[in-house]
């Protein structure tokens, strides 16, 4: 899945004289944690939540009331704008996309075209909204973790198994925890226990939540 398929079209900007309380304002009304920053068609920068909430109490502190409300209308965007931003292409992987904030700790990333031209834009609650997506949770079914070993062909196996029953695979994903492999596989049956039962009796471990309670458990 790439970027541009996912990506926000119809999303708020601001512009650099855009007072810091109604870019206050705006984010708290979008439950947004960044906002995009544009002069005309250019974009130049971001602002964070911390960056807005950052310039307001400490320029106002000792303020009495007239004195709060001149400075609240002089502040300015312009004076906390982050100009380093970084910008991804609409052909970018879904994944690379979420490793890039991840490891650079963004709130979202800025979608442009060969031209440099803002395009879209994708934050960290699009990016939960696509894992409850690759999940499959919304479609219903029942969930079934696989613990298999590192080898070709394992994921072929039990697809057929579960094919061969007719029953519809939903959704697959992988994941890796303290050296095991872990298949999540969700199928369209709200009662996957012969699913369960034919994949034990080809020796493949079938997981649940009981056989963890040992890491998370406080006793």
């Amino acid at each position: 899945m790439y970027v541009g398929l996912k990506m926000l079209k119809d999303f708020v900007t601001v512009t650099p004289d855009t007072l810091v309380k109604e870019a206050d304002k705006i984010l708290e009304d979008n439950q947004l944690w960044m906002l995009l920053v544009k002069d005309g068609e250019d974009l130049v920068g971001y602002v964070t939540k911390e960056d807005v909430r950052a310039a307001l109490p400490s320029v106002i502190s000792s303020l009495d009331k007239h004195e709060l409300s001149y400075l609240l209308s002089k502040i300015t965007v312009r004076e906390v704008v982050r100009k380093n931003i970084t910008t991804i292409p609409p052909e970018t992987e879904i994944e690379a996309a979420a490793d890039l904030m991840f490891e650079m700790n963004l709130s979202g990333l800025a979608v442009v075209d060969e031209n440099k031209k803002l395009i879209g834009y994708i934050n960290r609650n699009k990016m939960l909204e696509l894992l409850v997506e690759e999940m499959g949770l919304k479609q219903g079914g029942s969930r079934i973790v696989v613990d298999v070993e590192e080898r070709t062909g394992v994921l072929y196996e039990v697809a057929g198994i579960i094919s061969n029953m007719k029953y519809n695979i939903i959704s697959t994903g992988l994941f890796h925890h303290n050296n095991r492999r872990m298949v999540v596989i969700r199928v369209d049956t709200e009662d996957p226990s012969p699913i369960v039962a034919a994949l034990q009796d080809r020796k493949y471990l079938v997981v649940g939540p009981e056989d963890f309670m040992d890491e998370w458990s406080t006793k």
